[in-house]
């Protein structure tokens, strides 16, 4: 196997292998690795992005008297031992099996709970789900850039009414069929052509992941989200082009027309091209196709059967939300934002939208986010 470059990290964090991880061999990050004893807590990234995202938090965390752990998870990176293929073992990209994911790793260390897993974007709900199936493991959760609505619910009080099956959600029709056709991004990355259009992007993957980073961040003036008011093709048409496409574009199009000048992309201090260079290599080595099977284990409805078997359930242990304040990540779902706040979660004990921050809001304000997530663990521990 040829040897892979080193990590451009901070100091203080190393990168490792574990390997027996439920058919993994999983890439980590660790930081706080030094002094045997400490509490632990558990990173978990979204998509596109890897283990490398959290680098700016992790010494702080370490400081505080945490061993923090963050994995590449499967999928992604040089965590290997998942299959690449479009047609390939779907499965195994499920809810159900990254937590299983999360749980094995933590064992290797040598942990029986930790006190918090935090997860970004995908991430968060690996997290959600993380605190909902093993609240013993599991002792807080934060939950950032993308809000947990609960499992879904079984059809109830059916037994007398007329059979009904399943339809098709009807919004996909719909968003195509506005004056300016439309689809959403979730259903894209569920095609077979959604890897090949980023992998080989016409502008090339680094110009590709710089004009995607900034098309969802605070550096985009455009994102000035507000709740939606409904799951309607006229409502979340207004969602950026990120997030409801242009009916006849790619993501790779999508996002060129945002392409930030290169005297902004100089100016970025949150992902200097230095950082997105390792970003840039990394998916150019593994494709995006890993990542991409996640939202086909959503979009498939497959797995539905599977997470109504805990319909009902909430997430009980202490539990916060961080997002950027210019993220519609908050808002994608209508209604998911509040129903996380009033029912998913029943002991919330922060929700913060950090100003100054888009989608990435833990690359973009780590400080604050920082801040924010060890406040949230000192009050956790009064209130478990």
């Amino acid at each position: 196997m040829t040897a892979l470059p080193d990590i451009p990290l901070p100091s203080g964090i190393r990168s490792r292998y574990v390997d027996g991880i439920n058919g993994l061999r999983m890439h980590v990050l660790e930081a706080g690795f030094e002094t045997r004893g400490r509490p632990c807590v558990l990173l978990l990234h979204g998509f596109p992005e890897l283990a490398f995202s959290w680098r700016k938090m992790m010494p702080q965390l370490a400081a505080a008297g945490y061993h923090v752990i963050a994995p590449d998870q499967r999928g992604y990176g040089r965590t290997t031992g998942w299959d690449a293929n479009y047609d390939g073992d779907l499965a195994s990209f499920r809810l159900t099996n990254l937590v299983r994911d999360a749980l094995g790793l933590l064992s290797a260390f040598g942990y029986r709970h930790v006190d918090a897993v935090f997860g970004h974007d995908f991430g968060s709900s690996v997290a959600a789900w993380c605190a909902l199936l093993r609240p013993d493991v599991f002792r807080s959760v934060a939950l950032m850039s993308a809000p947990f609505a609960g499992p879904p619910a079984l059809p109830f009080n059916t037994a007398d009414a007329p059979a009904r099956h399943a339809a098709e959600d009807p919004i996909h029709r719909e968003l195509a069929a506005l004056p300016r056709p439309r689809k959403h991004y979730q259903w894209y990355y569920s095609t077979r052509e959604a890897n090949a259009n980023m992998h080989h992007a016409p502008q090339g993957v680094h110009d590709f992941l710089r004009a995607y980073y900034h098309h969802k961040s605070a550096d985009w003036k455009d994102n000035a989200p507000y709740p939606l008011k409904s799951w309607t093709a006229a409502e979340i048409a207004k969602l950026p082009t990120y997030y409801v496409m242009d009916f006849v574009k790619d993501m790779a199009a999508t996002v060129a027309e945002e392409m930030p000048s290169a005297a902004a992309i100089a100016a970025n201090t949150w992902l200097p091209d230095s950082e997105l260079s390792f970003y840039s290599a990394e998916y150019t080595r593994t494709g995006f196709q890993g990542g991409l099977q996640w939202y086909r284990c959503g979009t498939s409805g497959a797995f539905l059967p599977e997470l109504q078997t805990w319909s009902g359930r909430t997430i009980d242990v202490p539990s916060a939300f961080i997002s950027g304040k210019q993220d519609w990540g908050t808002y994608q779902r209508p209604g998911v934002f509040e129903t996380m706040q009033s029912k998913a979660c029943t002991n919330m004990i922060g929700c913060h939208l950090v100003d100054g921050a888009g989608h990435w809001v833990q690359q973009e304000q780590p400080a604050e986010v920082s801040r924010l997530l060890l406040q949230f663990l000192e009050k956790a521990k009064s209130v478990r």
